[in-house]
């Protein structure tokens, strides 16, 4: 695959309300608490604070015309049926059909407008989390299996929309008729206020509860959903493998036993959410009758009016409706801050390749490259790459052979900043310039990519030779493609450059899948190339046709060729032979065959029975 580099650091803005340590090599904050995971949510929502303003605003309305409702009854009661005032029974009545009217219609505009609100925030909080997760290095990527990641986008923020989008109006509106509640019932009758509020202390203590076991619950349930999206996005994407190995029967094992951590995790998390419903039921029951019983002995005594009552049961109704609406919110409530601490999570992890502050761009290039002592290790203390020096002089192609496992490909790593080497392991300079000082988006527009495993976007032919350089024409794609001798092949398909490729291009073979992959690096151009097992996948006669198109695009730059087929490398420049991360020969082909060593013995294990 052709590479040109469109990662860049990006900005982490709105990612966290509080500063952060200096980044190690890898470094998590998780949210410790409920709380720091709403202030980190409540930075996307500070940029809509005029609209949230207007929200509360309206919230605030339908609130006091939900408390004007109870009252307008009572009043009803007491002085128009009472008293058989049928016009003022009409009047009041109007009054009361205006009240609710008002209430609903400022309750369909408050939702309305957090809708709008919450959707801009969280395009910003996905649009954050997914180009933070185009600035981490290929370490980050290397742990976490794409699946998991793919959750985080999804269920996470899903988790966190469903919250936000439907619930933070009905809370704020639930809290308000809460607190309005009380005061009207004190300014009523402050004795029978009293009387009723006894259950407040109990449903608190009890949410406190719930809430200790169901936040747990919650995060390990979305946890365990991006290990099952894992396991099912493994299982899809290689499902030719799965076939052919005969390995359904595990695969739907592994899933059994994902799914069956969901389960449980799901009903762990449920079962205490759940609790909240039936107690509020029995608190809403328990509320009227204290407030039935208590209200009746008052009204004996004089002290309190039969439509001071029936207003109460109408406030006390209304009382438990929040509470119930609390919880029923809850369950949506801790998924989303599960969800919040797990996509922060990501938004906290630094990358591991960072341009230094002195970092300097990187412009003419002439192509050489130079190892100093590297040493490299992806575990501590199992080095990779030990004390490796070499050079590359511009223009000239340098071929990389040895056993699997010898160190090639993370030389390519390396070289492309995919990993970092520590400042005392070595350097790595391009043009006599330490590549930890040249900014990675510079370096890797320099450098061109052509690997073994090519991928291809499900996008048309010409917008897959156009990933080498977005902003080339249509003529140049086509130029880049007759460059690397695909432009037969492409006009015989059904829509010719515009033929759109299905999921890794399943609808072209392996060959025609390198030669658009050749013509992306054609197109982009770079001063330094790369061609890692190029052709290893494809037959000889394809290989061939491959391998004049590689000529082609290497000649007069520094090429860096990784093969095994070593009859691929006769006429590089430089043969360097590596073995357990050193290197152990180096010279030109013949010269290496003449010294009858390693690389003599790889070449006779390749031809075996032939002249040399």
């Amino acid at each position: 695959m052709s590479h040109q580099s469109s990662t860049s650091d990006t900005r982490q803005a709105r990612a966290s309300l509080e500063p952060r340590r200096p980044a190690a090599r890898v470094q998590i904050e998780k949210a410790r608490d409920a709380r720091q995971a709403i202030l980190r949510l409540a930075a996307y929502l500070l940029p809509y604070r005029l609209k949230l303003i207007l929200v509360l605003a309206f919230v605030l309305v339908y609130t006091v015309m939900g408390l004007l409702g109870p009252y307008l009854m009572g009043v009803a009661i007491d002085r128009f049926i009472g008293g058989g005032d049928v016009p003022g029974l009409v009047r009041i009545a109007l009054w009361m059909l205006a009240v609710y009217l008002l209430d609903n219609f400022f309750q369909a505009a408050s939702g309305w407008t957090m809708a709008r609100v919450s959707q801009d925030a969280l395009k910003t909080l996905r649009g954050d989390l997914f180009e933070h997760l185009q600035s981490l290095s290929l370490g980050f990527f290397d742990r976490h299996p794409a699946g998991e990641l793919m959750s985080r986008l999804t269920n996470d923020i899903d988790a966190i929309n469903q919250a936000v989008s439907q619930n933070v109006t009905s809370l704020l509106a639930s809290v308000l008729s809460l607190a309005g509640i009380v005061v009207a019932m004190f300014i009523l009758n402050p004795w029978l206020a009293l009387g009723t509020l006894v259950v407040v202390p109990v449903m608190l203590w009890f949410t406190e509860f719930v809430a200790k076991y169901t936040r747990k619950g919650f995060r390990e349930l979305q946890k365990h959903l991006g290990g099952m999206n894992g396991v099912m996005e493994e299982a899809i994407s290689g499902q030719k493998v799965v076939s052919a190995f005969r390995r359904k029967d595990s695969v739907i094992e592994a899933f059994r036993e994902k799914n069956q951590a969901v389960y449980k995790a799901g009903v762990y998390a449920n079962s205490y959410a759940l609790l909240l419903m039936p107690l509020t039921n029995v608190l809403g029951n328990f509320f009227i009758i204290v407030m039935a019983g208590l209200g009746g002995w008052l009204a004996l005594q004089g002290l309190v009016t039969v439509g001071t009552i029936a207003t109460f049961i109408n406030y006390g109704r209304n009382y438990i409706n929040p509470l119930r609406q609390l919880a029923n919110m809850y369950n949506a409530i801790q998924a989303a801050l599960a969800g919040a601490e797990r996509v922060f999570e990501i938004m906290d992890t630094r990358p591991e390749v960072q341009d230094a502050a002195d970092a300097a761009p990187l412009e003419d290039v002439r192509g050489d490259v130079r190892f100093e002592g590297v040493r490299f290790a992806y575990v501590e203390d199992i080095p990779v790459i030990k004390g490796m020096s070499l050079e590359a002089k511009a223009g000239q192609t340098i071929a990389l052979v040895g056993p699997t496992g010898a160190g090639k490909t993370t030389i390519i790593n390396l070289l492309s900043r995919f990993y970092e080497i520590p400042d005392h392991d070595g350097a790595i300079t391009v043009d006599g310039r330490d590549l930890r000082r040249i900014r990675k988006a510079d370096l890797r527009r320099k450098l061109g990519i052509v690997l073994q495993d090519t991928f291809l976007f499900s996008d048309t032919v010409m917008e897959n030779i156009r990933y080498g350089r977005l902003e080339a024409s249509d003529e140049a794609c086509i130029r880049a493609a007759e460059m690397a001798d695909a432009d037969h092949f492409i006009r015989q398909l059904p829509q010719g450059y515009q033929t759109k490729l299905s999921e890794r291009a399943g609808n072209l073979s392996q060959g025609q899948r390198q030669m658009l992959a050749i013509a992306r690096a054609v197109l982009a151009d770079p001063s330094i190339l790369i061609l890692d097992e190029a052709t290893s996948s494809v037959d000889t006669r394809t290989e061939a046709r491959i391998q004049k198109s590689l000529l082609r695009l290497m000649e007069g730059r520094t090429s860096f060729v990784i093969a095994h087929r070593l009859s691929t490398i006769r006429d590089a420049d430089n043969v360097i032979v590596i073995k357990d991360g050193e290197i152990v020969e180096q010279g030109s082909h013949q010269q290496l065959l003449d010294r009858r060593g390693f690389y003599h013995n790889l070449y006779l294990s390749q031809f075996k029975g032939q002249a040399i």
